[in-house]
């Protein structure tokens, strides 16, 4: 491949939450799931007029703020994306990572908020709805948590104080996550269990192979755009999913950590294991894909993004 290709616009905003602890907090090792249950129900019960059951036959199911999160209906005037029944959540939520145990009283923790393209515009909506989430408790034994700060990452990567108790809500932003230029070498460390699916079948450290991530990578970014932001990605799809294919890394260190959850709405324990380790990724034909594993830092990659899972971030050199 050739010729340059266009860069995914993705308008990007990264907010962190801090609160405090009000009761005894015991949260789960991974507790994505936890805090997207809670925002979820926080969520609906704020904005929910009609209190309809399924959202779909609801008469602002294309206007409210719950679907558009949640279960984001695709436009029908947009013909390519009618075979979407849903899109891709237009957030990621980050738990503290490394914290082990039980949160004791006036202890705090943060949860970081990405939230993409058009997204960012319901901000208020979504601090306001953890904020509810936190006073009604998290976890086992429902402990309850105080917000009392709200930051912005800016460009920088410094944060910026966006709200504080008492105070209104100061300008928040989003803005494209370009990247630097290509490294001629880069290590991708997977935090969180990544989920990644080829041919039905979950990919592996055994099977492992950097077409598989990419092409994840590619189809969620490009979703992403076309739902959520008003320049759907235009690019060589097929061109840049052969290309990846070709691609071997230098060194694969990957190894399968389970996790288990459990799902209130279907009543049962769901297995949630995934990839965790790294990559290292070198040569001149790393250019193509570099913006796409640049911008993967925020979107996350696989299944399960939405609560947390296939986190990675870029280390150069």
């Amino acid at each position: 491949m050739t010729e340059a290709l266009p860069l995914p616009k993705l308008p990007i905003g990264h907010y962190q939450l801090r609160f405090r602890a009000q009761d005894a907090v015991r949260l789960p090792p991974f507790a994505g799931s936890a805090w997207r249950g809670a925002f979820g129900q926080a969520l609906k019960r704020l904005v929910c007029v009609t209190r309809e059951p399924e959202c779909a036959a609801c008469l602002l199911y294309r206007s409210c703020t719950y679907p558009y999160i949640f279960e984001t209906p695709p436009d029908p005037a947009v013909g390519k994306l009618t075979r979407y029944t849903a899109a891709p959540h237009p957030f990621v939520l980050r738990p503290e990572s490394g914290r082990q145990g039980a949160l004791t009283p006036g202890e705090s923790l943060s949860l970081e908020m990405i939230l993409f393209g058009q997204g960012n515009r319901l901000l208020p909506y979504v601090i306001h709805a953890l904020d509810r989430a936190g006073q009604r408790g998290l976890g086992a034994g429902q402990g309850r948590l105080h917000l009392f700060k709200v930051s912005q990452q800016d460009d920088a990567s410094d944060w910026q104080l966006l709200l504080t108790p008492g105070e209104p809500l100061r300008h928040w932003s989003a803005a494209e996550r370009l990247p630097p230029p290509c490294p001629d070498a880069v290590t991708l460390i997977v935090e969180t269990p990544l989920r990644l699916k080829r041919e039905e079948h979950f990919v592996t450290p055994e099977t492992f192979g950097f077409g598989a991530l990419f092409s994840n990578l590619l189809r969620r970014i490009s979703l992403l755009t076309a739902f959520h932001t008003d320049t759907p990605l235009e690019t060589d799809f097929a061109g840049l999913t052969r290309a990846a294919q070709r691609i071997e890394p230098l060194k694969v260190e990957l190894h399968w950590r389970e996790w288990t959850r459990y799902s209130s709405r279907q009543e049962t324990r769901l297995q949630m294991g995934g990839l965790l380790g790294e990559i290292v990724l070198s040569g001149p034909g790393l250019e193509p894909f570099w913006p796409y594993l640049w911008l993967g830092q925020w979107t996350h990659a696989g299944k399960g993004t939405s609560m947390g899972l296939g986190r990675y971030r870029v280390v150069v050199g």
